[in-house]
């Protein structure tokens, strides 16, 4: 063989190499993909049937109901417009309670009941998914005057022209 021969071959098996990996990735990639959805979402059945996905909302109060084998919960989540009932077998975070931000992770199934593998409850006071907020604002449930994950804050009151201006703030450690 020729050198220039040569050097195309290991050329062609150096980019087959390479379309292979590429094309592993890809299918890791894809095959851990999770998208999000509201309940709504799943009630009009906009959502993948039989591939797991993430339903976010508010524990609706009054739903939680424990099995006696004392793992298993039921309960139901909603976006104020529509709920989901949800099956979890497995120890909830310590956050979980009725009224407060969810996102569980899994499967709608043929009776229609969410059944999720994984339950992961708001970490604070002030956080919530911002498509679960915006999921809310769109649903009409108040939760103005608070600033969510990967949201700016809202400026509320424009400064006129003829209104005086603020007076600047003290330095840090000045004594009024």
């Amino acid at each position: 063989m020729k050198p220039r021969h040569k050097r195309f071959v290991w050329i062609a098996a150096g980019l087959a190499v390479l379309g292979v990996a590429v094309g592993l990735v890809l299918k890791a990639f894809n095959s851990n993909l999770v998208f999000f959805y509201t309940p709504t979402q799943v009630a009009n059945k906009e959502v993948p049937q039989g591939k797991p996905f993430r339903l976010g909302g508010l524990v609706t109060a009054g739903s939680v109901q424990r099995d006696s084998n004392g793992l298993t919960v039921r309960f139901s989540v909603t976006d104020t417009a529509k709920s989901v009932p949800v099956s979890y077998t497995g120890i909830l975070p310590d956050l979980f309670k009725e009224g407060k931000g969810v996102v569980a992770q899994g499967r709608v199934g043929a009776d229609g009941v969410f059944t999720a593998s994984e339950v992961l409850a708001k970490h604070d006071e002030n956080y919530m998914a911002p498509e679960a907020a915006e999921a809310l604002r769109k649903a009409g449930h108040p939760i103005k005057g608070e600033m969510f994950a990967g949201e700016k804050p809202v400026v509320t009151q424009q400064p006129s022209a003829s209104s005086p201006p603020s007076p600047a703030p003290a330095p840090a450690g000045a004594k009024p």
